[in-house]
């Protein structure tokens, strides 16, 4: 019988073995492995980390002294790591620089501590992996570059891409209908004052989510694909839809009809229910344009045109309007120099008091009005440049010079009139004053500086700012802690109605010329005079019709209650010379 234990190997021998395997394991390995000393004395290197780290350093008796001048950190974390074994760094990436032929590469080391006297060193080639994640970092760069972060939208240069392209099918194909929206949110600055930027943050989240579900990819908008629409985030509270591939031109309309009733929805954030509508300029592939950002500038040109109409609808560009606008963006720059070169100037257009027996009151009041005097084209209608100075943020300080010309003037007129100067004067503000912290101080300001009576000062604002936010009413509550009169202008063509009247923090009710002009033809209009005037009387307000024409005008007005009115009948606006003629003329006369 043959002896088993002659076949079976010795534990020494069986030692042996596995030691040889496991050194065969690693020469063969297919990374770089490196068994060294806790001082980096280089004790096994395998060909795989000779291969890649020949091109660092030709010597290859220390680890630490091949990654000296690449990774001098190695060494620093060696020394600091105080634990008897584990990691000392994992995955510390080396760049290798182009040497001798040899492109750049990056390495990746693994540095461990087997025990008290040997270190574990793997090392791999992550050139490809280095590569990859700088180019999937590039395309994530690229994407956020062309995203909206608010929205998730895409941005204005997204956008640009997109018409770009647009534009190169319309041009070699004569039937392609697309069509362009440029879409902003009216009052969008009344929310942000009033409610702080967060509230209207999540409004401009709202309207992006009301665009991606009313723009529908089918329908009456496209032919093909889910492309074929695109909504982007262009600035602030301004939004452009794109329309491709339109089975008809007509179909903007629809679409922009549809998009208005969506955004005029209520926008409910937290407690508070929101209204911000919208106004859209449409530009078409029958437009004459060049160049996509000329394309997006004309539709923004015909979005301001339906805003100038009153918001909260559309408006197709025609290039008409283009030549205004450069004569709007002409009056912008003249006007600033008008400012500074002192060009402006007031007149005051009489308010009279209306007694039930035909006399009128001429000293009962005047309101002031700003003028402009071109040093060549004369004086300059207010239509032409109201508007414009509404649009840059010039209003405020035409407001402002209006205020202290006038009460200077209205000091004077006292000084020098006696009795026959006007009771009151009546100064209109605009929103820039009234959402400016410092407009508050700064008419207490003037009154001190001009000795101008708090008492004999009416302010008049739009029913739209009156039922504004907290702080803008809180300013007017303010003013008239002063012993200023506040009045509500054109009453009857903004947001309140007369249940309301008495939340408003007003002392006069000023009747819109629309109402004035029919009051003796309308019955309906009679009625309506009626009823403010009955309001406005038991909450104690007075009341000024304005417009007033004619006589029979003046007479149902009369006769209706009011009490005082202002229009071409009793005088047009005068220069402040006119003005103390027409006051020295009579104190009353039979209207």
């Amino acid at each position: 019988m043959p002896d088993a234990s002659a076949s079976i190997p010795t534990t020494e021998e069986d030692g042996l073995g596995a030691h040889e395997a496991l050194m065969q394991f690693l020469y063969r390995a297919p990374i770089g492995l490196v068994s060294a000393k806790l001082d980096g004395t280089v004790e096994m290197i395998n060909p795989k980390a000779a291969q890649l780290l020949m091109p660092i350093a030709r010597d290859l008796d220390n680890l630490f002294d091949v990654f000296a001048e690449l990774a001098p950190e190695l060494l620093t974390r060696a020394m600091a790591f105080e634990h008897a074994s584990g990691p000392i760094c994992q995955s510390l990436r080396v760049n290798v620089p182009a040497l001798a032929g040899r492109p750049a590469r990056v390495l990746s080391i693994d540095l461990t501590k087997l025990d008290g006297t040997s270190l574990m060193a793997v090392i791999d080639d992550t050139t490809l992996d280095s590569e990859r994640e700088e180019q999937n970092l590039a395309r994530q760069l690229r994407h956020a570059a062309r995203v909206d972060t608010l929205t998730s939208l895409p941005n204005r240069t997204a956008l640009l891409e997109q018409v770009r392209g647009v534009l190169d099918l319309e041009a070699i194909d004569d039937g392609y209908e697309f069509a362009v929206l440029y879409l902003n949110c009216d009052r969008f600055g009344q929310i942000n004052d009033g409610f702080g930027r967060p509230v209207g943050d999540e409004v401009l989240a709202m309207v992006a989510g009301r665009l991606r579900a009313t723009l529908r990819p089918h329908d009456c908008v496209g032919r093909s694909s889910a492309n074929d629409t695109v909504a982007a985030r262009v600035s602030g509270d301004e939004f452009v839809v794109l329309l491709q591939g339109l089975a008809h031109g007509a179909d903007v309309h629809l679409v922009a009809s549809r998009l208005l009733e969506a955004l005029a929805r209520p926008y409910v954030v937290g407690t508070h229910q929101l209204f911000c509508s919208a106004s859209i300029g449409i530009v078409t592939r029958r437009h004459d344009t060049g160049d996509a950002d000329a394309l997006l500038q004309d539709a923004s040109i015909a979005m301001d045109a339906a805003k100038r109409a009153g918001g909260a609808r559309y408006v197709v560009f025609e290039s008409s309007m283009r030549e205004r606008a450069v004569q709007r963006g002409g009056i912008e720059v003249e006007l600033r120099r008008a400012i500074a070169d002192r060009q402006l100037f007031v007149v005051y257009q009489p308010v009279v008091g209306l007694r039930v027996d035909g006399v009128i009151d001429r000293m009962a009041g005047v309101e002031a009005l700003v003028r402009w005097r071109h040093p060549t084209r004369g004086v300059v209608p207010p239509i032409e440049f109201i508007g414009v100075a509404e649009e840059t943020g010039l209003i405020g300080r035409l407001g402002d010079f209006v205020l202290e010309t006038a009460c200077r003037q209205f000091v004077e007129w006292r000084r020098t009139l006696g009795d026959r100067a006007p009771r009151l004067l009546a100064v209109n503000l605009s929103r820039a004053q009234l959402v400016d912290e410092a407009f508050v101080g700064s008419v207490h300001d003037v009154l001190v500086a001009t000795g101008m009576p708090a008492s004999q000062l009416q302010l008049e604002v739009t029913e739209s700012l009156a039922a504004q936010d907290e702080d803008v009413q809180q300013r007017l509550h303010d003013l008239r802690s002063f012993g200023i009169t506040l009045a509500l202008d054109d009453f009857g063509t903004g947001y309140s109605s007369l249940s309301s009247l008495h939340l408003l923090p007003v002392g006069t009710v000023k009747i819109d010329r629309s109402f004035v002009h029919l009051a003796d033809t309308s019955a309906h209009h009679r009625v309506l005079i009626e009823a403010t005037v009955r309001v406005a009387r038991s909450l104690g307000m007075g009341t000024v019709a304005e417009g007033i024409e004619t006589q029979a005008q003046a007479a149902v007005i009369r006769a209706l209650g009011c009490d005082k009115g202002q229009g071409y009948l009793f005088g047009r606006p005068l220069t402040s010379e006119d003005a103390t003629a027409w006051l020295t003329a009579g104190s009353c006369e039979v209207s």
